[in-house]
């Protein structure tokens, strides 16, 4: 069992908008042998779209909207191991910001992508600020040396302040933008030449750094600049040591291409060679090693309509502890019922294979027929574990959500209870006039939900405005105070999915002199509590 523990990385990919995640994550199942010609997801000309962006708005629009993940063996050249990786690819785009919150929850580490030109962004350091939250090991890929962008040492004190992190360079680019010559391994010790190619993999040259070949190669003067910056960062960085790299204190830093396929490889090679193999995990209760003999897992995400011939949901349960079988009676904690699972999948985006049995670290797709499953669910064997971390932030837009076509009522009302299970945003019902409020973090969400009720459901709705500020939730130990606030807030409150009491506020006055007048009322800004 150990065995298998051992050989699993389990990591998300992250960024901000653009900076290349998705094109990154294509060139590793590259690697890995699963695609044979990457797709880039904008490039007209290639007419093969990312294959890890499946839903049809991500394949017009050239983002991802929904995690998706993707697994698959490698073995680095000259090496005996055969890892088993799983990539979560997650959406950059800040209006899907909860979706990758979660998903950092059911890794062990993640590589941000940067792009060389901009340096870091909004996103990248909210990111950040999570992966610190939970101590994730990171390394960062900085991306897009074949344009022209910023002084390397320049980003390197940059990643230091923003992302409040160490940094230390294990490859290191000569020149960049048109001049781009190549990366020089540090880890390995060994000179990478770019030859541009975006399809297939291309061939390397070993050269010793003091040699003539070196100004051969590059030209005497970008072979002397190398080798000033090399001692340079030997003198001011510490020696790499892999132990500070696992407790986040240290990120690796790579430099490549990841368009034109270059300098992927090694960073590949070094991350299955470092980063961590599956941790512990914290429940409620106490904390869960992934050695134990009898199976845990968590639900972190829910998807609707995967297969658009069949409507149904998938539950993404990340494997913490013992070993997943197929067809054995597992306990769904909340629900105190006993399920078995006949066809468990694993997955290559929406490709997806049945399988019978997973390892800690892995991520198993558990069909979850009539909404049985929500975000933070624990399987367990029998024991009562409560795997928690997984919150749902107060929204920032709301729009009253109404049908527009009174013949498929039925659908519209499916569709949106299976949206809301998959936490792309949340639905209020107003208890003054019965009317449903969706409320989301950003304002592509409502095109995405009105996007996918019209093409998977069938259904057509249209958005009114209403004018709120913030929804929270409230709860109280006195009674009586709780039945008045209601009484008076009348108009302003709704029940959430979940029949809990929302108070929403219309402004921030409003909120403020509510929070005065009540002292006994608690008001949550995340649902989680």
């Amino acid at each position: 069992m150990n065995q298998e523990i051992e050989r699993r990385r389990t990591f998300a990919i992250i960024s901000h908008p653009d900076a290349g995640k998705t094109t990154l994550t294509e060139k590793f199942l590259l690697f890995g042998g699963q695609i044979q010609v990457a797709g880039a997801v904008k490039n007209n000309k290639i007419k093969k779209t990312a294959t890890s962006d499946w839903m049809e708005i991500e394949k017009q629009r050239g983002i991802s909207v929904s995690t998706s993940v993707m697994e698959f063996d490698y073995t680095p050249d000259g090496k005996d191991i055969e890892y088993k990786v799983n990539i979560l690819d997650t959406p950059g785009h800040q209006d899907f910001a909860e979706d990758t919150f979660r998903t950092l929850t059911a890794v062990d580490s993640a590589i941000i992508v940067v792009d060389g030109a901009k340096g870091v962004e909004t996103q990248t350091r909210k990111l950040m600020t999570v992966c610190r939250m939970r101590k994730t090991p990171v390394i960062i890929f900085i991306n897009k040396m074949d344009r022209e962008g910023r002084d390397p040492f320049d980003l390197l004190d940059e990643l230091e302040q923003e992302l409040e992190i160490k940094v230390r360079p294990l490859s290191w680019p000569i020149n960049q933008g048109a001049k781009f010559k190549g990366v020089y391994n540090i880890y390995e010790q060994k000179l990478d030449l770019f030859t541009p190619d975006k399809q297939r993999v291309t061939e390397k040259v070993s050269v010793e750094l003091d040699s003539a070949e070196l100004d051969n190669r590059v030209g005497e003067q970008d072979a002397a600049k190398l080798r000033d910056d090399l001692e340079l960062i030997n003198g001011v960085y510490p020696e790499f040591d892999v132990e500070t790299y696992r407790e986040a204190e240290v990120a690796p830093v790579f430099f490549g291409s990841a368009l034109n396929n270059f300098g992927v490889q090694e960073l590949l090679n070094c991350f299955v060679e470092i980063a961590p193999s599956p941790r512990p995990t914290k429940a409620e209760e106490r904390e869960v090693q992934p050695e134990e003999q009898k199976f845990t897992g968590f639900i972190f995400k829910i998807t609707a309509n995967i297969d658009p011939n069949h409507r149904s949901c998938i539950a993404f349960c990340k494997v913490c502890s013992g070993k997943f079988q197929r067809n054995q009676p597992y306990l769904h904690v909340r629900q105190g019922k006993t399920i078995r699972f006949t066809s468990p999948t694993q997955f290559m985006a929406q490709r997806k294979s049945t399988i019978d049995e997973a390892w800690p670290g892995d991520i198993v797709g558990l069909p979850d027929t009539g909404g049985m499953f929500k975000i933070g669910d624990t399987i367990t064997e029998g024991e009562q574990l409560h795997f928690r971390g997984l919150p749902s932030f107060s929204p920032e837009l709301f729009k009253y959500i109404e049908n527009d076509d009174p013949m498929k009522a039925k659908q519209l009302q499916k569709g949106i209870d299976q949206l809301m299970d998959e936490g792309v945003a949340q639905l209020f019902v107003n208890q003054f006039n019965g009317r449903k409020i969706i409320g989301t973090v950003g304002q592509l969400q409502f095109e995405v939900i009105q996007y996918r009720l019209e093409n998977e459901y069938n259904a057509k709705c249209r958005w009114e405005p209403v004018h709120l500020y913030k929804a929270c939730w409230i709860s109280s130990d006195n009674e009586q105070e709780l039945e008045a606030f209601k009484k008076r807030k009348y108009q302003y409150m709704a029940k959430d999915k979940e029949g809990r009491d929302v108070f929403l506020a219309d402004s921030g006055y409003v909120l403020s002199m509510a929070q005065q007048d009540f002292e006994h009322i608690q008001f949550h800004f995340t649902s989680e509590f």
